[in-house]
């Protein structure tokens, strides 16, 4: 056990970062523990700092009861399982950035958290900067005016890591940044980059971000640049500013008064002198170290807390995606993960309803204002809607298209490279969307394979359109239609087998009798 109460702080990973974080701790008189797995590691320190215990079990960091708060600066792969384990152990905890590599696995963390009572942190360093701060605060006094562009640049010759690529190594402290000042979630992201040094770890991303108030920003992360720059430009229709690290500290931020003027319609541009902005002096990293002390002490919420770190992962989340796919449009989406499946290769319009359970595959495109029902299962190269309306449990197979004015009710079967067309005497040069005639599929119908189903008419319950049938006619319930143009041959059971000449399946010993629409499945049966 700890005999001095007033420290009350381990540090886990004191390496490269966690050095800096053992330093602050200790300075401010919290550090009670050093735990590293290196045994030459935990010696360098012992001679400055004699207060602190010094250890390489975690298991038995967790069984202080003295210690409260858990700092964990190790490899971000470690970042969800010790944290995990310091929040089950009842501590408070901060967690170097990322929070963690995965979205559910940094839910997970928040709902520990929430489910314990504790404080969750998340690295985000460059909230705690002064000159940060301090531009936060000319934004909220409204000194730049509506902000319209936001770009940040992190560059440097190293360190090369490779754990995580330069994305989640360099753009989790611009992404935290750029949300804090955005003050509204990002809509979707684009990402692009290069792998010079491992043919799958990026050593250079660009990560273009869209806002749906109409906002923009870039990042842009390289650790294989030749000098290094960290700045952050804010680009306001009443002032810009521009946030330099790499300055010293009188010209870390710097306020541009430049206007854009409008003669005879024309925008004429004029330059002013810029302003530097006084900002205190203290280390970033000790005002960060300070707040998670005060979080323990108070148990205030931390600025950078789980939810501040799980919107920063879902954009890298959504960067990854887009990076993965050649710099594909990915919609962020943050939360519980979506109850269905998308390959992201595919696309998804705006206004789209997808049901629970539902999988989409590759390449294929959902277009606006379409509904997919609950458990559907849609193949590789399909296109669907605009408008469509597809009920559950269907399944449409590969190279489908399923247009405007057309709709499935639940399990109907669409075989591969199925058509269905809506306009029933098209030109190329004349619209005649306003003549669009719909087509109605009923439930548990099959459209088999190369099948081309003209419009404007329904198919019947259970229908069976044979393979590489034309359809020019409605089909009625149960009803099996072949050729070119399509007849109707016999009838077909639920089951999907046919029915002899009484009516019967052989395969499952239904029976059925004739009605008005077509036939139906006699009572008893």
């Amino acid at each position: 056990m700890i005999d001095d109460n007033a420290r009350y702080i381990a540090v886990i990973g004191a390496g490269y970062w966690g050095r800096n974080l053992v330093r602050n701790y200790a300075e401010i008189g919290v550090l009670a523990a050093i735990c590293d797995a290196r045994i030459e590691v935990l010696e360098t320190f012992k001679e400055k700092y004699p207060e602190p215990r010094y250890t390489s079990s975690y298991n038995e960091v967790l069984e202080d009861e003295d210690i409260k708060g858990v700092v964990i600066a190790v490899p971000a792969s470690m970042h969800f399982s010790l944290a995990r384990e310091a929040l089950v152990a009842g501590k408070d905890v901060y967690v170097e950035k990322p929070l963690a590599l995965d979205l559910d696995e940094a839910m997970e963390l928040r709902d520990i958290a929430e489910k314990n009572s504790r404080i969750l942190m998340v690295g985000h360093l460059l909230q705690y900067h002064p000159a940060f701060d301090r531009l936060k605060g000319l934004i909220k006094e409204g000194r730049l005016g509506r902000i319209n562009y936001i770009y940040s640049n992190r560059l440097n010759f190293g360190k090369i890591r490779r754990e995580e690529d330069i994305l989640w190594s360099f753009a989790p402290h611009d992404i935290s940044m750029i949300l804090s000042l955005a003050n509204e979630p990002v809509d979707s992201v684009m990402a692009t980059g290069g792998n010079y040094l491992h043919k799958k770890i990026a050593d250079v991303t660009t990560t273009h971000l869209d806002f749906a108030s109409g906002l923009k920003a870039h990042v842009f992360v390289s650790w294989l640049h030749p000098f290094k720059e960290q700045k952050l430009v804010v680009v306001g229709d009443k002032n810009m500013a521009v946030f330099n690290d790499t300055l010293a500290w009188e010209e870390k931020l710097t306020l541009y008064p430049h206007t854009i003027d409008w003669h005879d319609g024309i925008p004429v541009p004029e330059k002013k002198e810029a302003l530097k902005v006084e900002i205190p002096r203290k280390e970033p990293l000790r005002s960060e170290c300070e707040h998670f002390v005060e979080c323990i002490n108070t148990r205030k919420r931390p600025i950078t807390d789980a939810e501040e770190g799980i919107r920063v992962l879902s954009v890298l989340k959504a960067s990854q995606d887009s990076l993965n796919n050649d710099g594909k449009r990915v919609i962020v989406r943050l939360g519980a993960p979506e109850p269905f499946f998308v390959h992201p290769s595919s696309f998804i319009d705006e206004g789209v309803t997808i049901g629970k359970g539902t999988k989409i595959w590759h390449f294929s495109h959902v277009l606006k204002n379409s509904r997919i029902g609950q458990g559907c299962t849609i193949g590789q190269n399909v296109v669907i809607g605009p408008d469509v309306v597809i009920g559950n449990g269907c399944k449409v197979q590969n190279n489908v298209s399923i247009y405007k004015g057309v709709t499935l009710e639940d399990h109907v079967f669409c075989g591969p490279s199925a058509v269905f067309t809506n306009v029933y005497n098209p030109r190329a040069n004349i619209p005649r969307m306003e003549e669009l005639r719909p087509t109605l599929v009923k439930k548990g119908a099959t459209i088999g394979a190369n099948a081309t189903i003209v419009c404007g008419y329904t198919i019947g319950e259970y229908a069976f359109i044979g393979a590489g049938a034309v359809l020019t006619s409605g089909a009625p319930d149960y009803a099996l239609m072949v050729g070119n143009p399509a007849r109707q041959i016999g009838w077909m059971c639920e089951c999907g087998n046919r029915l002899d000449s009484e009516l019967r399946c052989a395969h499952c010993g239904k029976v059925y009798e004739k009605t008005e629409s077509g036939i139906s499945q006699r009572s008893g049966t």
